[in-house]
């Protein structure tokens, strides 16, 4: 059997529709997965499902606000309904729509950070693990970022939400690993993706962020999708309450004195 063989599992991914989130479809589709690609927008979703399709794997769409509880269960059923079950969930859907220093920041802005970013993840997770427990077992995986590790001056409430997400995951590691569910976090660093435009496309900002990193780039989404693949896979079923980092080297590389 190989190692990173995903044959016969079904996978959530939320946020799916561009970047990180739709290199990772992309990915577990190609490893053997059929997988429920999903975001606030059906026909952004539909578009990863067709090239799914045409690169011959297996994919459906389903709208989800992940700021509705009731649009959650409605992924979880129809990823039951359309395939049988569930064996892998990727959190990936997150916001961050303040810069700034903390003090601040709106109240509206933080729940919506912390609702989005850390509740969804814990609504959605408490709605998928039974049924990846039905199946024998299964693995969630939530996109963190490095923001959980650092402290930041223009991030501070999307840093503390993800440093929720590693705990979430380990949480959920001793809660559900005596039904062999597993959770893991991947923490990216700074990749090219639109959501992350902010922070790469300014070319002072950029250089500041790069001083600390030791390959000298940020990342492309492609590169983190390997990770999920291995998480979902055989390969990582001994693994779990983790958080991985993908950063080029930017944590290890003094990134806190460079912003």
């Amino acid at each position: 059997m190989s190692l990173f063989d995903l044959s016969g599992q079904v996978a959530i991914v939320t946020g799916g529709s561009r970047g990180i989130g739709r290199a990772i479809c992309h990915a577990l589709a190609a490893h053997g997965a059929k997988v429920v690609v999903s975001s606030r927008k059906l026909d952004a979703c539909e578009q990863v499902v067709a090239d799914i399709r045409a690169a011959g794997g297996t994919a459906i769409a389903h709208a989800c606000n992940i700021g509705y509880k009731d649009q959650l269960r409605g992924l979880v059923d129809a990823a039951a309904s359309a395939y049988g079950g569930i064996d892998t969930l990727v959190c990936n859907a997150a916001v961050n729509p303040y810069h700034g220093p903390s003090a601040d920041m709106p109240d509206e802005a933080f729940d919506k950070v912390m609702a989005s970013n850390v509740r969804s993840n814990w609504w959605l997770s408490n709605m998928a693990m039974p049924k990846m427990a039905e199946r024998g077992g299964g693995a969630v995986i939530i996109v963190s970022s490095i923001a959980g590790y650092l402290g930041s001056d223009e991030l501070g409430a999307y840093a503390l939400s993800k440093a929720a997400d590693l705990q979430l995951a380990r949480n959920i590691a001793v809660e559900w690993g005596a039904r062999n569910v597993r959770a893991n976090c991947i923490s990216p660093g700074l990749i090219r993706t639109d959501f992350a435009r902010a922070l790469w496309e300014n070319p002072e900002a950029l250089r500041r962020r790069l001083r600390g990193t030791p390959l000298g780039r940020i990342g492309e989404p492609d590169e983190i999708a390997g990770a999920a693949v291995f998480l979902a896979s055989p390969a990582g079923r001994f693994m779990t309450g983790q958080g991985i980092v993908i950063d080029g080297g930017r944590v290890i590389g003094g990134a806190a004195f460079d912003e």
